[in-house]
């Protein structure tokens, strides 16, 4: 339960969440961390907690650095139980504590433990001393909660950008020069897909407001700590805020007897032929929020169903149910699929895009099984309709 060194009298204190595997809905194959920060300064200052079940791993780390009764100053930077839940046992040890958050963050704060601690709320352009060191706050909301800020250590040029830029993955290695970067580069990406995404816009006014900022240490509430790629991250989080897409289809399809995955292959076939890259995901054998993951950048969203009891099939409802929350802006969509005598499940597929608000391209609707010339005719057609 060793800390880790940031910077002087700068430590990560949190924890590491090795086995965890569904966060709200979201796979996390390789686990997750809860990031917490401590900053011994003439005010000792943490920022952020843990999940409450990691509370003694926290607490075990910040104890080997300070008695934890001393604590000044907790940042809350966001409400969420991964970020906060380790506050009412650490409340009962630093009785002498202020809690530094937004207004919103007081109000989630109170709603979530029923307890009048001591709070000061802070608004963008707020600064709180700490001694030789000064931190300022910018306040982000709906990135990706009402309640969100981040804060910038100003003399040590460190951005505690709470959930912005963080990946679910579990390591003892804190610091993404000591990781595989493709690999952290890749669960950034599935973090903003699935957590991030809807909120596109609030993303890059945050961009906007932290851009003139020295940055040498983006730290933030979950994974690696970025010291080394930060202008890689920086500019991944601009491209995918503006919902700017690569000519990439994402073809995404359930099946009963085999017919829509035949379907499947000839739409692939024809962005193929296109010189468009291709990504086939069976929902059978890939999990909703990793094709998010494929869905960030991709431009073509291509959805099949069989047809089951005039409905679409539940793992293509659910997906449709997942991306239509997530909202990705500026996409074509294709919905395709097969059927007995039906045939509602296409209408439904194809409704759901429309929602989306995507461009669309003539679905493909097929009765029982399709031939080879059948394959054929959907990619020569599909292939002369693609822009």
């Amino acid at each position: 339960m060793q800390p880790v060194k940031i910077k002087e009298n700068i430590y990560w204190v949190g924890a590491i969440d090795w086995d965890v595997r569904n966060f709200h809905g979201y796979l996390t194959q390789r686990g997750t961390t809860y990031n917490a920060y401590l900053i011994i300064d003439e005010k000792i200052t943490l920022i952020d907690t843990v999940k409450p079940q990691f509370y003694d791993e926290m607490i075990k780390r910040i104890s080997r650095l300070i008695n934890p009764e001393k604590i000044d100053y907790i940042i809350s930077n966001h409400v969420e139980m991964d970020h906060s839940g380790g506050l009412p046992k650490l409340m009962e040890i630093a009785k002498n504590v202020t809690i530094i958050t937004s207004h919103k963050g007081q109000q989630g704060l109170k709603n979530h433990y029923k307890k009048d601690w001591n709070f000061k709320t802070v608004k963008s352009g707020d600064t709180l001393n700490l001694g030789k060191r000064n931190i300022n706050f910018v306040l982000t909301p709906m990135v990706h909660w009402p309640d969100n800020m981040v804060c910038y250590l100003a003399e040590d040029k460190i951005l505690f950008s709470n959930d912005a830029f963080g990946q679910h993955l579990a390591s003892s290695e804190r610091f993404d020069d000591k990781l595989p970067i493709q690999i952290v580069l890749e669960e950034a990406k599935k973090y903003y897909g699935n957590i991030v995404l809807p909120y596109g816009n609030q993303v890059a006014k945050a961009l906007e407001t932290v851009s003139g900022l020295d940055i040498e240490t983006i730290a933030p509430s979950h994974g690696a700590i970025w010291r080394l790629h930060i202008s890689e991250i920086i500019e991944c989080y601009k491209k995918w805020s503006t919902n700017k897409t690569e000519d990439v289809a994402v073809i995404v399809y359930d099946t009963m007897w085999n017919s829509t995955e035949k379907i499947a292959y000839a739409v692939q076939s024809a962005f193929e032929a296109k010189g468009i890259t291709t990504k086939m995901r069976n929902l059978k054998t890939n999990h909703i929020s990793d094709v998010i993951t494929d869905v960030v950048t991709a431009k073509y969203i291509c959805v099949g169903s069989s047809t089951l009891n005039n409905n679409m099939l539940p793992t293509v409802a659910a997906f449709l149910t997942y991306l239509k929350g997530l909202a990705p802006k500026n996409r074509v969509g294709l919905a395709f699929g097969s059927y007995g005598w039906g045939g509602q499940s296409i209408d439904q597929v194809e409704d759901v895009l429309e929602s989306c608000g995507f461009d669309l391209l003539d679905q493909i609707k097929i009765q029982f099984i399709p031939d080879n010339n059948t394959l054929q005719e959907i990619t020569n057609k599909l292939k002369g309709e693609i822009p």
